[in-house]
C-alpha cells in the first residue's frame, strides 16, 4: 500500500503545539465554524425568501429548496476527485471557497429589491433579474459548500502525526462541535435579521441582510484558512480511490461482457472478472464496498423526510403562533430544535438507553438501530399530520372560482334586518358579520323590507358590503377583501372612515394615507404585537388607539361618526374580524422535531459507524460519498412525489411520506436480516500474508506470460523489420 506523500512544510509555526495540538488546527476549526454558519444560516431562511420575495407557492419552493440541496450533497464527489487526482486538498478548499463566497455575495444582492424597484412602491419591477441571481448563486453555493465538504475534515486529519491518535480523535469531536455551533447560532440569528426593515425606497423583511451576514462569514472563513497556509502540512494528490473503484468495476463487467460464452467457465463472483488487470486484494476490497453500498439504496427514503424540516415544516410553522411569551419565534427559528436536542439526545443514547438495552440482554445491532431510526422518522410525519390536520380546522375556508363569499357592515345608527340570497340575519348599529356568508355569483340583497338589489360579484372573491344612508335611504359600498392568509405571519389591517371628514392614520413607519368619509383605506401588513395607531383629522387634532395583534389575522376597524379626537380612542373603535389569528401554538412542532431528531441520531451516527465498520481501511472515503449520496437521492425523492403526488391537503402528503418510509423501513429491515457482518481487517491481512508457495506460484505464472510476450515482440519484430528491408529495395 503506498504511503501519501506529503509536501514538507519546514515552517517555523509548523512545529508550534498547544498543549500537544498543533496550532493548524485552530485556522481549520475556525473555517469550518464559519463555513458551516454561512450555510446553514442561508438555507434557514432560503424556503421563506422564496415564497415572499421571488412570490413562488409553496410547491415550488419546496421543489427548488430541495434541488439545492441534491446539489450540495451530489458536488462532493467532485470535490473529493478534484482534491485527490489533481490540485490536493489545500489547493481545492481555497478555489472552491472563492467560488462558494461569490455565490453567497451574489446571493445577497439578487435579495436587494431596490436594485429594480424604478417606481419605489416596494416591489421589484425586473423579478426575472433577481430570480437569475439567486439561481447562479444558489448554484455556485452547491458547488462550493459540497466541493470542500469531503475534503476539510481530512486536511484537519493530515495535520497529526501517526503518533498523536489521540489528539486526532478530540480534534473530529471538536471539529463537529464547531459544525453544531455553526448551526445553531446561524439558525438562531439569519431569522432575526431576515424580520428587520430594511430598505432605501421602501422597508421590507431584511433579506439582504440575512444573505449578507453568511456572505461576510464566508469571507472570514477563507481569510482564516488562507492565513494558516505556512502552517499546514499539504498532502499531495495521489490518485482517487473512488475513481480506482470505478474503474475496477466497469473492467469486470466489460470483461464479463466480452466473454459471456457458455464454454468460458464461470467465476464465483462477477468482480473476479477484474483480476486479469487488479490484484485480489483491491477487488476483495470493492466486494466489501458493494455490499454496503446495497444495504444503502433503501436509506434515501429517510433523508426524504428529514431535510423536510428546512422546507414543508417551516412553511407549516408560518400559519402557527409563535408567542412562547418571554419570546417570539421566527417561523425559521423552529429548525433550531433540531440542533438543540441533537446536543441532548446524543448523550442520553449512548450513556441511558443502549447501556439500558444492553442490559436487557437484547441485541441491538446497528442495522437493527438504523430500522429504529427510519420507523421514528415515519412516526415524526404522522406527527407532522396531525398538526396539520389542527391548523387546516383553524384556516379559513376560501371561496372556489364558482362562488364569493361577503359579509356585511351596518353604519347606520339603528339595527337593520338584512335579506341576502338564503341568509335571513339582524345587525346592530357598527357592527358586522362574524362570518362569511356564501353565495353564488349573483345574489338579491333586500334591507329592511325595502326594494330589492341583485348583487353581482366575481367569483373565487371575499367582499365586504357596507350599508350606509344617504339623504333618509340606505345605500351599500361594496369592497374587495383579502382572499388568502396575511403573508409571514403579519396581521393585514384596514380602516372604514365612517366620520364626516377626511382622516390619516399611521402605525410606526407605515401609513394608511388619507381615507375620505365612508371610504375603505388599503390593507396595511402590521406585524405581531402592540401596534399603536395614530388617528388625525383634517383639523390637526389627534388621537391614538393601540390593539395587540397575534400571527396571521385580518381586521377591519370601523371609525364611527361620533368619534371624539381625545388623547384614547379606543374605546370608540369597533372591530370585525375577517381572518382568524393562528391559533396552533409552534410548540405542538417539538413533539416531531423530537420524533425526528431521535430518529437522527440513531440513523445517521449508527449508518457512519456502521460503514466505517464494514469498510476496508483506504475506502472509507468510497462508502461517506455513498453516505452522502444517499442524502442527495432523498432530495430528489421529494421533489419527484411532491409533483407526483398533487394531493390538495398537506396532511396527506405527510402521510404518504410516512407510509413510504414505513414500507421502505420494512424492505430494510428484511435486506439487515440476511446481512453478514465481516471484519475487513481480518480480510485484508489474509490477503496481505499470502503462503510463500502462492507467492511463488503467482510469480512463476508471471515470468511465464513475460516470456511468452517478449518471444510474440521479438517475432513481431523480426517480420516488420523483412517489411522494411523490401521496401527499401
Amino acid at each position: 500500500v503506498k504511503k501519501k506523500k506529503k509536501i514538507k512544510n519546514n515552517s517555523f509555526f509548523h512545529f508550534v503545539t498547544i498543549f500537544g495540538y498543533p496550532l493548524s488546527i485552530f485556522f481549520i476549526v475556525v473555517n469550518e465554524f464559519c463555513e458551516r454558519f454561512s450555510y446553514y444560516g442561508m438555507r434557514a431562511v432560503l424556503v421563506l425568501y422564496f415564497k415572499y420575495f421571488l412570490k413562488w407557492d409553496d410547491d415550488f419552493s419546496t421543489t427548488i429548496y430541495h434541488t439545492f440541496v441534491a446539489l450540495c450533497y451530489l458536488s462532493p464527489i467532485l470535490g473529493a476527485i478534484i482534491a485527490d487526482s489533481w490540485l490536493g486538498k489545500f489547493k481545492t478548499i481555497v478555489y472552491l471557497s472563492i467560488v462558494y463566497t461569490a455565490g453567497q455575495v451574489i446571493m445577497a444582492v439578487g435579495a436587494i429589491n431596490d436594485i429594480t424597484d424604478g417606481n419605489k412602491d416596494g416591489t421589484p419591477d425586473n423579478m426575472t433579474f433577481h430570480i437569475a441571481l439567486s439561481m447562479v448563486g444558489l448554484l455556485l453555493i452547491a458547488l462550493g459548500t459540497g466541493g470542500i465538504k469531503p475534503c476539510v475534515a481530512a486536511f484537519g486529519g493530515d495535520q497529526f502525526n501517526d503518533d498523536q491518535e489521540k489528539q486526532r480523535s478530540t480534534f473530529f469531536s471538536i471539529f463537529y462541535l464547531s459544525i453544531n455551533a455553526g448551526s445553531l447560532l446561524s439558525t438562531i440569528i439569519t431569522p432575526i435579521l431576515r424580520a428587520q426593515k430594511c430598505g432605501i425606497h421602501t422597508q421590507q423583511q431584511c433579506y439582504p441582510l440575512a444573505f449578507g451576514v453568511p456572505a461576510a462569514l464566508m469571507v472570514v472563513s477563507l481569510i482564516v484558512f488562507i492565513v494558516g497556509s505556512g502552517m499546514y502540512n499539504k498532502t499531495a494528490p495521489s490518485g482517487n480511490i473512488m475513481v480506482k473503484v470505478c474503474k475496477c468495476i466497469f473492467f469486470a463487467i466489460m470483461n464479463r461482457f466480452h466473454n459471456r460464452s457458455s464454454q468460458i467457465p464461470k467465476r464465483e463472483h462477477w468482480l473476479d472478472w477484474a483480476e486479469e488487470k487488479y490484484d485480489k486484494l483491491l477487488i476483495a476490497q470493492v466486494k466489501m464496498v458493494l455490499k454496503v453500498l446495497f444495504l444503502y439504496i433503501p436509506l434515501p427514503m429517510f433523508w426524504a423526510l428529514f431535510d423536510q424540516q428546512g422546507s414543508r415544516w417551516t412553511l407549516q410553522a408560518t400559519t402557527m403562533d409563535g408567542n412562547f411569551g418571554l419570546m417570539v419565534i421566527q417561523p425559521d427559528q423552529m429548525q433550531t430544535v433540531n440542533p438543540i436536542l441533537i446536543l441532548i439526545m446524543v448523550p442520553v443514547m449512548d450513556f441511558i438507553i443502549y447501556p439500558l438495552i444492553s442490559k436487557c440482554k437484547l441485541n441491538f445491532t446497528p442495522l437493527r438501530k438504523i430500522t429504529v431510526g427510519m420507523f421514528l422518522a415515519g412516526l415524526a410525519f404522522v406527527a407532522a399530520a396531525l398538526v396539520q390536520l389542527q391548523i387546516d380546522a383553524t384556516l379559513p375556508d376560501f371561496p372556489s372560482s364558482t362562488e364569493q363569499q361577503a359579509k356585511f357592515i351596518n353604519m347606520v345608527n339603528r339595527p337593520i334586518n338584512i335579506t341576502a340570497g338564503k341568509y335571513a340575519f339582524q345587525l346592530q348599529a357598527l357592527q358586522g358579520n362574524k362570518e362569511y356568508n356564501r353565495y353564488d355569483l349573483s345574489f338579491d340583497l333586500t334591507i329592511d323590507s325595502g326594494s330589492t338589489e341583485t348583487i353581482r360579484l366575481p367569483g373565487g372573491t371575499r367582499n365586504t358590503i357596507v350599508i350606509v344612508e344617504e339623504a333618509d335611504r340606505m345605500t351599500n359600498i361594496k369592497f374587495g377583501d383579502i382572499v388568502a392568509k396575511p403573508e409571514e405571519g403579519a396581521n393585514a389591517i384596514r380602516f372604514f372612515n365612517g366620520f364626516g371628514m377626511t382622516l390619516n392614520i399611521t402605525v410606526g413607519e407605515e401609513g394608511f394615507g388619507n381615507i375620505v368619509s365612508k371610504n375603505m383605506s388599503t390593507y396595511v401588513d402590521v406585524p405581531q404585537g402592540t401596534a399603536k395607531f395614530v388617528i388625525k383629522n383634517a383639523a390637526g387634532s389627534t388621537c391614538v388607539f393601540k390593539r395587540e395583534f397575534g400571527f396571521g389575522s385580518s381586521y377591519t376597524f370601523i371609525i364611527p361618526p361620533n368619534v371624539t379626537f381625545e388623547e384614547n380612542c379606543e374605546p370608540h373603535i369597533k372591530e370585525v374580524e375577517d381572518i382568524k389569528a393562528n391559533s396552533i401554538h409552534m410548540a405542538w412542532q417539538i413533539p416531531q422535531y423530537f420524533l425526528m431528531t431521535s430518529g437522527e441520531v440513531v440513523f445517521s451516527v449508527t449508518g457512519l459507524e456502521f460503514s466505517y465498520s464494514q469498510a476496508p481501511s483506504n475506502m472509507k472515503a468510497v462508502l461517506q460519498a455513498g453516505w452522502l449520496l444517499t442524502v442527495a437521492v432523498g432530495n430528489i425523492i421529494v421533489l419527484i412525489v411532491a409533483e407526483a403526488a398533487t394531493l390538495p391537503d398537506q396532511w396527506a402528503e405527510y402521510v404518504l411520506f410516512a407510509a413510504l418510509l414505513v414500507l421502505v423501513c420494512i424492505i430494510f429491515a428484511i435486506m439487515a436480516y440476511f446481512y453478514t457482518y465481516i471484519d475487513p481487517v481480518k480480510i485484508e491481512a489474509d490477503f496481505a500474508n499470502l503462503e510463500p508457495e502462492d507467492e511463488k506460484k503467482k510469480n512463476l505464472e508471471m515470468t511465464k506470460k513475460d516470456m511468452v510476450e517478449n518471444h510474440d515482440e521479438k517475432k513481431r519484430r523480426s517480420s516488420n523489420e523483412g517489411k522494411i528491408v523490401q521496401t527499401n529495395f
